[in-house]
C-alpha cells in the first residue's frame, strides 16, 4: 500500500481497543445477577466527575478497601436509581433522550453503533476541514482536584476500565434481542414523562462492587484479536517507515507487585513496552475527554520526534483510535484524525487504519474472512 500523507503518530486507547472491552464484563455481570440492563454503566458514569471510579482513574485514591466501599456506595445511589428509571429505562427514544454530547459523548456514533449500521463520515472520524489549535481550552480542565502533572506511577494497568460516559447505552448485541431504542423496564410500565418515586421503584439491586471490578479487570487483560496484532506489526516496521506509537488511556494503578501490572510473565508483556509514548490517566491526574490530557500526549510526541532528528508532531499529524465517542470528539476538535473502534467489530478499525496509513496490518487469513 502507498499513502501520500501518512500520519506521523498513531495514538491508541487501551481498553476496548488494544484489549477487550470491560463493558462486555459488565454486561455479563448484569445478565448473570439479573441486574437491569445498563444500570451499572449508568451509575458509574453519572457519578462523575468525583465518583470513586473517576477518582481512582485520576490516581487520587488507592485501590484498597476504602475504594471498594465507596464504589459500592456509588452503585447503590438512590437518586441515580430513581433517575435511571424515570429518564432512562422507560424512554422509548433512549438514545435521543440521554445522548447529551456534553456528558455521554458523540450521539451520532452511538446511534450508528446501537443500530449496527455502517459508520457515517463522522463515525469514522473524518479529518476536520480546518484543524484547531491544540492548546488547552480557556477555563482549564473539565475535572477538578487533579494531582500534579509531574506525578508518575510506575505500575499502571493496560486495562482501560471505563471511559463510560458515552457508553451507557451501548452493549454487545448478544445481550438481548430487544431493540436498543425500546428497552422498557419489566418492573415499571410508567410513561417516559412520568416521575418515578422511590416507593414505586423496584429495590436497588445488590451489587458486589469488588467482584464486579475484578471481573472487568480480568476480561480487559485479554488482547483484542485484531487491533493488538496490528499494533505489533506497526512496532516491527523498520525505523524509517514506522510512525510513532502512543497510548492515551484512562487507567488505574494496581498495588505494587500485583500480577495485573503485566499482561504476562515476560518483560515484553509490560504494557508500556509496546508503545513509544504512554500517557495514562492515573499517572497524570486527569481523564479523557479532558483536552489537557490530549495536549500532554501531543507535547510528548513532539519532543520524541524532535529528539529523533525530525521536525516535530502536531495534532493534524496524528490518528487516534478509541471506542468512546466523546473521547474521539475532543481529538477531532483539536485537529486529529480519528477512528471509532466498535464493540464486536474491531477489525473494521484495523481496515480503516490500513487506509489511513497505507500499511498492511491484517493477517491474510483475517483479510479473506472479513473483507
Amino acid at each position: 500500500m502507498v499513502h501520500s500523507n501518512p500520519p506521523k503518530a498513531i495514538i491508541f486507547d487501551i481498553g476496548g481497543v488494544c484489549v477487550l472491552s470491560p463493558l462486555e464484563a459488565i454486561a455479563e455481570y448484569e445478565n448473570k445477577n439479573k441486574i437491569p440492563k445498563d444500570w451499572i454503566n449508568f451509575a458509574i458514569s453519572r457519578s462523575a466527575p468525583n465518583g470513586f471510579w473517576q477518582r481512582l482513574e485520576r490516581g487520587e485514591i488507592k485501590m484498597d478497601a476504602e475504594f471498594f466501599r465507596g464504589f459500592n456506595t456509588d452503585l447503590r445511589n438512590e437518586k441515580l436509581w430513581k433517575d435511571f428509571h424515570s429518564n432512562f429505562r422507560n424512554s422509548k427514544k433512549k438514545l435521543k433522550h440521554i445522548a447529551n454530547p456534553t456528558q455521554l459523548g458523540d450521539h451520532v456514533s452511538l446511534k450508528a453503533e446501537a443500530a449496527h449500521t455502517e459508520p457515517t463520515d463522522q463515525d469514522r472520524g473524518a479529518r476536520p476541514p480546518s484543524p484547531q489549535s491544540s492548546s488547552a481550552p480557556q477555563g482549564g480542565s473539565q475535572e477538578s482536584a487533579r494531582p500534579s502533572l509531574t506525578k508518575l506511577a510506575k505500575d499502571t494497568s493496560i486495562s482501560d476500565p471505563v471511559s463510560l460516559e458515552s457508553e451507557a447505552v451501548v452493549q454487545p448485541a448478544s445481550r438481548s434481542s430487544q431493540p436498543d431504542d425500546q428497552l422498557m423496564s419489566s418492573a415499571s410500565s410508567s410513561p417516559p414523562e412520568a416521575t418515578a418515586s422511590l416507593s414505586s421503584l423496584p429495590s436497588l439491586p445488590s451489587i458486589d462492587g469488588e467482584s464486579l471490578f475484578w471481573s472487568m479487570m480480568a476480561h480487559s487483560r485479554k488482547p483484542d484479536p485484531y487491533v493488538f496484532p496490528a499494533l505489533l506489526r506497526i512496532q516491527r516496521l523498520p525505523h524509517n517507515q514506522k510512525p510513532i506509537v502512543a497510548a492515551l488511556s484512562n487507567t488505574v494503578i494496581f498495588p505494587p507487585g500485583h500480577p495485573y501490572n503485566r499482561l504476562g510473565d515476560s518483560p515484553e508483556s509490560d504494557p508500556r513496552s509496546h508503545f513509544d509514548i504512554f500517557v495514562a490517566s492515573a499517572d497524570v491526574g486527569m481523564r479523557k475527554p479532558d483536552a489537557n490530557m490530549y495536549n500532554l500526549v501531543l507535547e510528548r510526541l513532539d519532543k520524541y520526534d524532535r529528539e529523533n532528528g525530525r521536525q516535530g508532531v502536531k495534532a493534524e499529524d496524528c490518528v487516534f483510535l478509541d471506542d468512546i465517542g466523546e473521547n474521539l470528539k475532543t481529538a477531532r476538535e483539536m485537529g486529529m484524525q480519528t477512528i471509532k473502534v466498535t464493540l464486536g467489530k474491531t477489525w473494521r478499525a484495523v481496515k480503516e487504519l490500513e487506509q489511513v496509513t497505507g500499511l498492511e496490518l491484517m493477517e491474510e487469513k483475517t483479510r479473506k474472512s472479513k473483507l
